[in-house]
């Protein structure tokens, strides 16, 4: 690395003896060319450099995470938790301070950037995704998904939902994600942020090493201080935020609809006190592609989510109406949102499901609306389309995530039940499924 440099140097030299800037066009391209060839690998050879530090890295981050995990007590200022931050941060910095000195020494004062911002971004992806976001352990998710490898929650959710075997739902992910994940108390998250500025200082090694400026920029600073200030955000913040962010999550109802239910939706605020209702009417049901060996029996529930709820009703349902397919309801039903919250925090989901008695209910499709559609005209009639589940991104999993860890919190269990409940395989589905499973074998 520091070979290259120094030809980058001379070929500057060069450059500049040669006439510099009133060098022939053609030429310049030339020595252009070659000196961007020449960045390119010093980029490459600075990345698998550090690379070679990757698995160390991991190891002594994974240690930071279980000193981490040992801190108990009440919150504390930032100021108050160095002895923490400290103990804390012994394994990582050990290993940072020693490299760094070593960087210091033999590499150039470029070839020293260079290495100095790839192991900058490793260490925090590494602290994001193994201690803040950690990922599942290798005796729960892992060995049900094919050729799984040890990863980001997060992006195993997204990547391998389609390819999950003997798995119902992405409410099952999180239930093994909550078995087998801890989650960080908030005295946890200061000694987190407080070690976080440490090793910035360290990077920066009193003006020597990364500008200050740099580490405002950081992508991957600014991922980890985000997944970090989600633990220490309430329910109604994170569901709110859930709300805003997740504006796609019809899209399996637009790819690979499974029915739509014809609605009508009436906002109406109290001019006095500013209580907002909303009336909800359910008409028909459409189109509902569903297979089963018994009568079934439509019905349609429809649920109120966002922030500042938990004492008012969330979730109301028609009756069922047997062996029909294209059932009409007809059915109206107030829900109250108060007045602490804006309409535009709020959602109506839209399940359609074949009611048993002995048994649970099970999803035909599912649909949402969003009540930031029916603000502005005040109301609205429409077909909701349904889909076998929810589409929610890489930020709503990990939203969800959160709120799957507030094992006490009613409204957070509900809410994560909500949006990774998805439509039951069908009996005639699973025997088509058995059947092509003996076949192959």
């Amino acid at each position: 690395m520091n070979n290259v440099q120094q030809l980058r140097v001379q070929l500057e030299k060069i450059y500049e003896t040669m006439g510099g800037s009133e060098l022939d066009p053609a030429c310049s391209q030339v020595l252009t060319n070659l000196q961007k060839k020449l960045n390119s690998v010093l980029d490459k050879l600075s990345g698998q450099f550090v690379a070679t530090l990757e698995p160390m890295i991991h190891e002594q981050t994974n240690k930071l995470g279980a000193l981490l995990s040992k801190i108990k007590g009440p919150q504390l200022q930032k100021t108050q938790v160095a002895a923490e931050v400290d103990a804390v941060l012994e394994p990582l910095m050990d290993l940072l301070e020693g490299s760094l000195q070593r960087y210091f020494q033999q590499c150039e004062k470029t070839v020293l950037k260079y290495i100095l911002k790839e192991l900058w971004r490793i260490t925090i992806v590494s602290m994001e995704k193994m201690v803040v976001l950690p990922p599942l352990a290798d005796k729960t998710l892992l060995k049900q998904l094919p050729n799984a490898k040890i990863q980001d929650v997060t992006k195993l959710m997204s990547t391998n939902i389609q390819n999950i075997k003997g798995m119902s739902s992405v409410k099952e992910m999180m239930d093994m994600a909550r078995e087998c994940e801890r989650s960080l108390t908030p005295k946890q998250c200061t000694v987190l942020d407080a070690a976080l500025d440490a090793i910035k200082e360290c990077f920066h090694a009193g003006g020597q090493g990364l500008k200050k400026s740099f580490f405002e920029k950081s992508p991957e600073l600014q991922s980890l201080k985000y997944a970090l200030s989600l633990y220490t955000q309430t329910t109604e913040q994170l569901i709110k935020t859930f709300i805003t962010s997740q504006k796609q999550q019809d899209l399996p109802s637009q790819e690979q609809p499974v029915g739509e239910v014809s609605v009508q939706v009436d906002l109406f605020s109290h001019p006095g006190t500013g209580e907002q209702k909303v009336t909800v009417k359910i008409l028909a049901a459409n189109d509902l592609r569903w297979q089963t060996s018994s009568v079934f029996k439509p019905f349609v529930e429809v649920h109120l989510v966002g922030p500042h709820l938990s004492d008012k009703k969330r979730k109301m349902a028609t009756k069922s109406k047997p062996g029909n397919w294209a059932p009409k309801f007809n059915e109206t039903f107030h829900f109250f949102l108060g007045n602490e919250g804006e309409p535009e925090h709020y959602e109506l989901m839209f399940q359609v499901k074949d009611y048993c008695f002995a048994r649970e209910d099970r999803i035909v499709g599912v649909g949402v609306l969003q009540l930031a559609n029916v603000v502005e005209q005040g109301s609205c009639a429409m077909w909701v389309q349904l889909g076998q589940r929810l589409h929610i991104d890489e930020t709503g999993l990990i939203l969800l995530r959160i709120l799957s860890q507030r094992q006490t919190d009613e409204v957070a269990r509900d809410f994560v039940r909500l949006k990774s409940e998805c439509r039951h395989e069908t009996e005639s589905t699973l025997a088509a499924s058995a059947s092509s499973q003996n076949i192959s074998r």
